[in-house]
Order: structure tokens, then C-alpha cells, then sequence
């Protein structure tokens, strides 16, 4: 069973930096593809960044590019999110995704974690 850990949200004041980790446990990974979405209060959960974890091909929301990276450790089965130039909009819980067939849409997004909170002050 896969099992998605994400770590390193807070507060921050807009203009700041955090950088989030997801280690990811139960699988090799190899064919996977690994996300990041994000849920406002009283919003839908939106795409944010994904990568391949071979290859390491992304992508990203219009939203934060320019600000935001997506990376993995394949030695350590990590997936980072850094977000730097950070606003109060940007103020949500973070959610890892795997989807086990790399296919990158969001229907194939089977695995979640727990979601780490993000608040960005103004």
C-alpha cells in the first residue's frame, strides 16, 4: 500500500519561502507521476505541480510558476514542493498525489496524503 507523508507547511508572511516534503513509502515508483494540490476553505481542490518521478518531467498551475518548484529524491522516495514569493492567496492545505501510471491526469491521481496547512499572512 502506498503511503504519502507530507511535512513543512506553517505560516509565513507573504513575500516568504517554505518548502514542503512528501515521502512516499509501499511501492517502487518508478513508472509513477507525483503532484501537489492545494484546497482554500470554501474552494475546490486545484492542481498545483507534478512531476515524473523518471525523467523528472513537470508541470505546473499558471498560478505559481515562476514561483514555485517541484523536485523528488528518487534516493530518498521524496517529493519537495518549494515555494518561494508567496502571497496570501497561496494560503491552503497542500496535499501530495501519486498516480501509479505516470499518465498525469488528474482522474489518475489514486494516492493522498493527509495534506499539510499553509498560511501566508499579509
Amino acid at each position: 500500500q502506498v503511503q504519502l507523508v507530507e511535512s513543512g507547511g506553517g505560516l509565513v508572511q507573504a513575500g516568504g519561502s517554505l518548502r514542503l516534503s512528501c515521502a512516499a513509502s509501499g511501492r517502487t515508483f518508478s513508472r509513477y507521476a507525483m503532484a501537489w494540490f492545494r484546497q482554500a476553505p470554501g474552494k475546490e481542490r486545484e492542481f498545483v505541480a507534478d512531476i515524473t518521478w523518471t525523467g523528472g518531467r513537470t508541470t505546473y498551475a499558471d498560478s505559481v510558476k515562476g514561483r514555485f518548484t517541484i523536485s523528488r529524491d528518487v534516493a530518498k522516495n521524496t517529493v519537495y514542493l518549494q515555494m518561494n514569493s508567496l502571497k496570501p492567496e497561496d494560503t491552503a492545505v497542500y496535499y501530495c498525489a501519486a498516480d501509479p501510471n505516470g499518465v498525469r491526469l488528474r482522474k489518475e491521481y489514486v494516492y493522498w496524503g493527509q495534506g499539510t496547512q499553509v498560511t501566508v499572512s499579509s
